[in-house]
């Protein structure tokens, strides 16, 4: 067995498109050799750290933000389960935000979206006077990806 994966085995292995991968070497996220016919080689640990990369984009984190978190690898081996622990640890507290704004989003899909007026500078049940405005635009009712807002309550203020 080779210890080197041309970059279609990688993307079969992984299920990340070679473009991808192309795009995280770019990123500094993940490393390859040169083929003396100038094509990609990969490691095997590789693997592992495109399943973290992977990973850590659903949780929600940025590119930039995991490339700082990959950092802290060590290179030319693959990470211990101990080391791979360590970086995803504080995930725990970003996946609760999500599952919490999820349910706002189902929330406001059963309520205020339901009522099919879908006009919060109309709406007298959930925004009376629009007193959503002075807060900003967008959906602010349930906080979506800034979340700055997502705990307002517009029908008691």
């Amino acid at each position: 067995m080779s210890e080197l994966l041309t970059i279609g085995e990688v993307s079969r292995r992984s299920g990340v498109a070679a473009s991808a991968l192309r795009y995280y070497e770019d990123r500094g996220l993940i490393a390859s050799e040169r083929a003396g016919s100038g094509h990609r080689r990969y490691r095997r640990p590789v693997l592992r750290r495109i399943a973290f990369v992977v990973f850590a984009q659903r949780v929600g984190l940025r590119l930039d933000e995991i490339g700082a978190l990959l950092d802290q690898l060590p290179p030319g081996r693959a990470p211990t389960r101990e080391e791979w622990g360590r970086l995803s640890e504080p995930w725990g507290r970003r996946i609760d935000e999500r599952i919490a704004e999820l349910e706002r989003l189902r929330t406001g899909l059963t309520s205020c979206i339901g009522c099919g007026c879908l006009s919060l500078d109309r709406c007298r049940l959930a925004n009376p006077d629009d007193r959503a405005a002075a807060h900003g635009p967008g959906p602010l009712a349930w906080g979506g990806a800034s979340g700055a807002t997502s705990d307002l309550d517009f029908k008691s203020t």
